[in-house]
């Protein structure tokens, strides 16, 4: 026991000058909070109590709550660095409970990843999200040493209402956080295959709802916000069908104006925020759906059923843009470096150590650790070895949340920006870090050949992402 003190006592050390270091690096160089476009709106309505479901009233409500504590975004981004590196901290604590001090370490500088670091100085639905995930994964770790009756039941009850938050913050979150509400559950919740279908199908019946039970009991008013994806799909199979899958809109021949303004990148030149809006507009699609009586989805689903395989190529197209795949050009800037206008003069003030992390994060968005597709690719070999581990029962959950949520992305995507895949970077190098930690103590069950098989997938991907950079675009 002392032998483990002295070798603890560095790794406690360092693991918590990691997080108080990042966190404060963070704090400093993006305070009061960087605010997007986004963020105002949602500022906007959290200060007039008017919510709308654009963007999740749930983060708007709470928002509310804090402006009495301290007015702006600065109460916001003190909340999401706590839970971001609250989970961290718990997942280091549960290395140091298990003797496992290098573990510690590394578990705590994951969340030094550059996007992460950049990311979490914005308030931004998906950093909080993410740090909600992180926190409900680290009581998830952390559950088999609260011995204590009171925190036996406390731990998960802490677990599940993270999730349920997370869930209410982005209607695909839901990928996310049921593998993870699932590992959470007691032991007998899980016994057997009946009952662990039937666990799954409860959380997710119950992860699905979180987000229109909440914008319903915050009295939010509906925006139309599902007709974003519905205009890109449609917009999607247009293009690549060479038919209008639109419905009547006043438009002379829709297929070529459609040509015009669809991007595999984003649905944006259908909004009316951009300087040259499409004719085939977002309140012109709104309305001639609902002039038929029919749900925006339904009409999707016609759609797609139609045309399947012009779906199919629309969706990998933009999927592979999304998760930067075989792709030549920047597209989009990876994070954001100052604040959008806004009526209140919050904004985030130049300086070196602002512009030390942007500058890091511009050259890391240029290699595979700012690329989702090789995370994903990680998560799935960690996938095709996790039930030899040990730490199986952390390692297996993570990384499902992690795979599950960025490939919802080939279907529920509507932008290509990198903050979508922030959980799925973050949860893939914890669940790495776990791994990797495992088969250096040599007693995990894992022969070499299965190791090669399981991550040959991310070294293929890996090599396929630099060659097609390295080949100039045609």
């Amino acid at each position: 026991m002392a032998s483990w003190s002295r070798r603890s006592a560095p790794a406690a050390f360092l693991s918590a000058l990691v997080i108080m270091a990042g966190a404060a690096a963070t704090a400093c160089a993006y305070w009061p909070g960087l605010m997007t476009w986004d963020a105002i709106r949602q500022y906007d309505q959290a200060t007039s109590g008017a919510f709308d479901d654009w963007h999740p009233p749930a983060m708007e409500w709470l928002w509310r709550q804090l402006v009495p504590i301290h007015d702006g975004p600065a109460p916001m981004l003190v909340l999401q660095l706590l839970l971001f590196w609250g989970g961290l901290t718990l997942f280091a604590r549960w290395a140091l409970k298990q003797r496992r001090p290098g573990l510690a370490v590394a578990l705590a500088a994951c969340g030094l990843l550059p996007i992460s670091l950049a990311l979490t100085g914005a308030v931004l639905k998906d950093c909080l999200m993410a740090g909600a995930l992180i926190s409900a994964t680290g009581l998830l770790a952390w559950q088999p040493y609260a011995t204590r009756p009171a925190l036996r039941v406390l731990v998960p009850v802490l677990g599940i209402l993270l999730l349920l938050f997370a869930s209410m913050l982005r209607f695909n979150a839901f990928l996310a956080t049921v593998p993870i509400f699932v590992a959470l559950m007691p032991q007998a919740a899980r016994a057997g295959r009946l009952r662990f279908a039937g666990t799954t199908v409860i959380a997710a019946l119950l992860m699905i709802a979180a987000l229109p039970v909440a914008n319903r009991l915050i009295g939010a008013q509906s925006s139309g916000v599902e007709m974003s994806l519905v205009i890109f799909d449609l917009g999607g199979i247009t293009e690549h069908a060479g038919v209008d899958a639109f419905p009547p809109v006043g438009v002379i021949d829709p297929v070529a104006v459609n040509h015009y303004c669809y991007s595999p990148v984003k649905w944006d030149p259908y909004s009316w925020w951009v300087d040259e809006p499409c004719a085939i507009g977002f309140a012109d699609v709104r309305a001639a759906i609902a002039a038929r009586h029919e749900s925006p989805y339904g009409f999707l689903a016609k759609a797609i059923l139609a045309h399947p395989v012009a779906y199919a190529q629309h969706r990998l197209a933009h999927f592979n843009i999304n998760t930067r795949f075989l792709v030549h050009d920047e597209i989009e800037r990876p994070v954001q470096v100052d604040s959008a206008p806004n009526d209140w003069g919050y904004r985030v003030h130049p300086s070196p150590l602002l512009s030390a992390i942007d500058g890091i994060v511009l050259v890391s968005a240029h290699t595979p650790l700012d690329w989702p597709i090789v995370w994903l690719a990680l998560a799935f070999g960690v996938l095709t070895i996790a039930s030899r581990l040990p730490s199986r029962g952390i390692v297996i959950p993570v990384a499902l949340s992690a795979l599950l949520y960025g490939l919802g992305y080939g279907v529920f995507s509507v932008a290509a920006e990198l903050r979508y895949h922030l959980w799925t970077m973050l949860a893939t190098a914890i669940a790495l870090a776990i791994t990797s930690a495992d088969l250096t103590r040599g007693n995990a069950s894992v022969s070499r050949q299965r190791l090669f098989w399981g991550f040959l997938p991310a070294l293929l991907v890996t090599a396929l992402c630099i060659a097609w950079r390295l080949v100039p675009a045609l």
